[in-house]
């Protein structure tokens, strides 16, 4: 069975506890970067949006609610978290199928495109920000770990000097014993995820980026943020 084969799965298994799992008051973050989301939208006069991997559809329904003439689409893979989506309210051509690395829309199709915790389940995220600042026209807005801002001041200063050196990827093999991932109730299949991975990504395409740490951190996001929000404007 392939990663992405496990993963879903494990969100078809677990989708009758999904929002137990993942949509609750201790998932700060999200919540919090949401909050600065909906803002940047009003702020930029986005009028249209994409959510990648949206699970049940907790950003659209914030979004229906909070901004009512806002157009909003959520793609999600996993036919039993869009049947939740569904009765919680969300219409089949607001919450529909669809794989985040290949995106069936066209160029320029939505004024802004997130996502929320999707990124540190692909094995290789640049193809999922490529396709989501494709289909952006305005902004793009991402929400994930920073693997190099999590644990001890020791465990993350170790991880950064790898990071550096370029030893990070290989250290990482060595600590998954070359299957490059982890398997964990909670989180299903994950891959150790930086938003930082593809920060220069984003900035080749974007005229602005702003960061923002969305649970912990002090002045320096990259060094001591587990996780972190972006906002690219392009």
């Amino acid at each position: 069975m392939s990663d992405v084969e496990i993963q879903r799965k494990y969100y078809a298994d677990t989708a009758h506890r999904y929002n137990e799992l993942h949509v609750h008051e201790q998932d700060e973050e999200h919540r919090f970067a949401l909050a600065f989301m909906t803002a940047a939208i009003q702020h930029l006069g986005v009028s249209s949006v994409l959510d990648v991997g949206s699970g049940t559809g907790r950003a659209l329904l914030h979004l229906k609610a909070s901004l009512p003439d806002l157009r909003v689409v959520g793609v999600e893979p996993v036919a039993e978290l869009r049947a939740i989506g569904h009765e919680a309210g969300l219409s089949e051509q607001e919450l529909i199928a669809g794989d985040a690395t290949h995106l069936d829309f066209s160029d320029g199709s939505f004024d802004l495109v997130c996502e929320f915790g999707v990124l540190h389940h692909i094995r290789r995220p640049e193809l999922a920000v490529a396709e989501m600042l494709r289909v952006s026209e305005k902004a793009i807005f991402i929400s994930d770990s920073n693997n190099f801002g999590q644990g001890s001041r020791t465990s993350r200063t170790a991880k950064q000097l790898l990071d550096f050196l370029g030893l990070w990827r290989v250290a990482d093999l060595v600590k998954t014993r070359g299957k490059g991932y982890t398997l964990s109730e909670g989180d299903g299949l994950s891959y150790s995820y930086s938003v930082f991975n593809n920060y220069e990504q984003i900035a080749a395409a974007c005229r602005r980026v702003h960061l923002l740490n969305t649970r912990d951190g002090a002045i320096n996001p990259y060094r001591s943020a587990s996780h972190v929000a972006l906002l690219g404007v392009k």
